[in-house]
This record gives C-alpha cells, sequence and structure tokens, in this order.
C-alpha cells in the first residue's frame, strides 16, 4: 500500500458491536425505531420552538440547539452501524474513520458546553431573575451558542491533529463498531503512553470538570429553590431535575471511557453504543417531556397540520 498521511494502513475493519446475529438482529431493530419515532420527535421539537413566538426565551433556544446537536450526532455512527449489519465485512477507510472521529468529539464536545451554557442559564434565570433580562439578552445568547460550537471544534481538532501524526504500519482491526480514539491509538506502531495522556486530559478531565461543575451549579440552584417561597418552586426543581437527568446520561458514559487509561473492559462496547445511539436521541424528549410549554405548544401544531 502506498504511504498516505505518514501510514501505510488505509482502511480498517470494524469489528462490530457482537458476533451473535440474533443479537445484531435485536439491535438493527432497535436502533431503526429509534430513528423512525425518535428522531422524528426531535426535529419535531426544532419546528415547534421555531415556529412558536411564545417559546422565544433563552431556555427554549437552547433547547432547539440541544435537540439539533442530538439529531445531528446520531447520523455520525448510527446509519453506518445499520449498513454493517447487513455486510459480510465491515470495513472503513483511513479518511473515513478520521472524519466520523471529528465530527464525533465535535458534536459531542460542543453538547457537552452547551449543557453548561444551559446551567449558566438556569442559574441566572433561578437565583439571579432581576437581571435575568439584562444577561441573558440575544446577543449574549448568539454568543454562548458560538462559543460552545467553537469549544467543540477546538476540543475535536486537537484530538484529530494527534492521531494524524501517528503512525499505523501493521494491525487494522477496530475492536467496536465506530472509531473512536481508544481503540485508534492501540494500532499504532509506537508507544503512545504520552499520546494516552494527552487524549485523557483532553477528554477525560475536561468532561469530568464540567460533570462536577455542572453538579455543583445544580445543587447551589437547589438549596436556593428550597429556601425560596412557593411560588414557581415546583417548576425550577422539575427543569433542574431534567437537566440533571440529562447531565448523567450524556456525562456518566463519557467519564467511563475517557478518564481512565485505555485498556479494554467488557463493558466498554454497551457503554458506547448507549452514548453514541440511544442517548443523543433520547435527550431532547426527556427534556420535552418534562416541559409544559413546549408539550402545548407541540400539541397545538400537530392539531394545526395533522388533519386526523
Amino acid at each position: 500500500m502506498e504511504r498516505e498521511n505518514n501510514t501505510v494502513v488505509t482502511e480498517f475493519i470494524l469489528l462490530g458491536l457482537t458476533q451473535s446475529q440474533n443479537i445484531q438482529l435485536l439491535i438493527f431493530v432497535l436502533i431503526l425505531v429509534f430513528y423512525l419515532i425518535i428522531l422524528p420527535g426531535n426535529l419535531l421539537i426544532i419546528f415547534t420552538i421555531r415556529s412558536d413566538p411564545g417559546l422565544s426565551a433563552p431556555l427554549y433556544f437552547f433547547l432547539g440547539n440541544l435537540a439539533f446537536l442530538d439529531a445531528s450526532y446520531s447520523f455520525i455512527v448510527a446509519p453506518r452501524m445499520l449498513m454493517d449489519f447487513l455486510s459480510e465485512k465491515k470495513i472503513i477507510s483511513y479518511r473515513s474513520c478520521i472524519a466520523q472521529l471529528f465530527f464525533l468529539h465535535f458534536l459531542g464536545g460542543g453538547e457537552e458546553l452547551l449543557l453548561v451554557v444551559m446551567a449558566f442559564d438556569r442559574y441566572i434565570a433561578i437565583c439571579r431573575p432581576l437581571y435575568y433580562s439584562t444577561v441573558m439578552n440575544p446577543r449574549v445568547c448568539y454568543a454562548l451558542v458560538f462559543g460552545q460550537w467553537l469549544g467543540g471544534f477546538i476540543h475535536s481538532i486537537i484530538q484529530v491533529a494527534i492521531i494524524l501524526r501517528l503512525p499505523f504500519c501493521g494491525p487494522n482491526e477496530l475492536d467496536n463498531f465506530f472509531c473512536d480514539v481508544p481503540q485508534i491509538i492501540k494500532l499504532a506502531c509506537t508507544d503512545t503512553f504520552v499520546v494516552e495522556l494527552l487524549m485523557v486530559f483532553n477528554s477525560g478531565l475536561l468532561t469530568l470538570l464540567c460533570f462536577l461543575g455542572l453538579l455543583a451549579s445544580y445543587a447551589v440552584i437547589l438549596c436556593h429553590v428550597h429556601g425560596s417561597a412557593a411560588e414557581g418552586k415546583s417548576k425550577a426543581i422539575s427543569t433542574c431535575t431534567t437537566h440533571i437527568i440529562v447531565i448523567f446520561l450524556m456525562f456518566g458514559p463519557a467519564i467511563f471511557i475517557y478518564t481512565r487509561p485505555f485498556r479494554a473492559l467488557p463493558a466498554d462496547k454497551v457503554v458506547s453504543f448507549f452514548h453514541t445511539v440511544i442517548f443523543p436521541l433520547m435527550n431532547p424528549v426527556i427534556y420535552t417531556l418534562r416541559n409544559q410549554e413546549v408539550k402545548a405548544s407541540m400539541k397545538k401544531l400537530l392539531i394545526r397540520h395533522v388533519p386526523c
């Protein structure tokens, strides 16, 4: 093979999630159901927020961005996984692998930062309500979302830059169903100890710090709500509870995967499956099911546009 991008490996073989045909069929059906039901639900959330002037508050602006991020994230791994279930040999080119890795961390890192932005929004709304309209004006909201996208890009480009410098000269079997940093590093024809430390610092430490910071911020918000008047308390607690659920769904698997040395564990593939395929489609739905305003607006939209 010709040397390309400092490597003699031009493709990787994905070993997949499992070799059992029955389990593969079950997973195929599960992913297909999620795509046919929950993905349109996420798109409905975006359309509802965009079309209802009553949902113009920053919270709904950020929720719409979250739904867009998760809908985009769900297209990185799952569609190829569905095609691989129908293929005898699961092969991905080196460039496609790097592209998949880039978008995975670009959107994933952006979503983590968006959850930080949403926590800041809830802190100002609940703990400093008199300053809310001044602090969270449209210009600030757009700047925060731009910063979230920029942060995700910087995080991802660092990952890709480090991977591109690694030489790959032999084994090309990735023990996973998609391309991710831990599995790719193991195939490099060099000592990867320093690279692993860099990856843990870039992905793992950043994820852990965001997770702990978010939990601390919501603890402060809940303490403030507990000591405030009864008016609006239940709604604030419900909103914070929803955010905390999504935080655990988003950060728990990421912490498990990226904050430890890159050693294979039996649970790695299962955790990765839920982290990359299932949870991204669930997050906006969890927000919507616990938000009365969005549900009411969605019902009106459906009544207006669906004849039955």
